[in-house]
């Protein structure tokens, strides 16, 4: 059983920071591509950044140069680090991974629970 556990979300003032943790854990080979999503209610899920195995990263037009997405391998561990945080980046952002549980078994997409993150004075 594999789970991604979110934490670091919480209010902060506009321009403010937040570094927002996603552990993976459970039974895992490796992990491969790892995401972070951002969700307004009613709305569809937003990528906000990708990291590759390789760390190679890839960001939504609306926060590069503010966010910096970067991974931990030995801790299965990716991270989202948002600078100057406006309004408009509040949501509930999302960890997502492709993870194989086996050497030789394709990987499995996991999604995990959302952290809260609130910008406002």
């Amino acid at each position: 059983q594999v789970q991604l556990v979110e934490s670091g979300g919480g209010l902060v003032r506009p321009g403010g920071s937040l570094r927002l943790s996603c552990a993976a854990s459970g039974t895992i080979f490796s992990i491969n591509a790892m995401r972070w999503y951002r969700q307004a209610p009613g709305k569809q899920r937003e990528l906000v950044a990708a990291i590759t195995s390789g760390s190679s990263t890839n960001y939504a037009g609306s926060v590069r140069g503010r966010f910096t997405i970067s991974r931990d391998n030995a801790k299965n561990t990716v991270y989202l680090q948002m600078n100057s945080l406006r309004p408009e980046n509040e949501d509930v952002y999302y960890c997502n991974a492709d993870i194989l549980v086996r050497r030789y078994s394709g990987s499995t997409n996991y999604w995990g629970q959302g952290t809260q993150v609130t910008v406002s004075s």
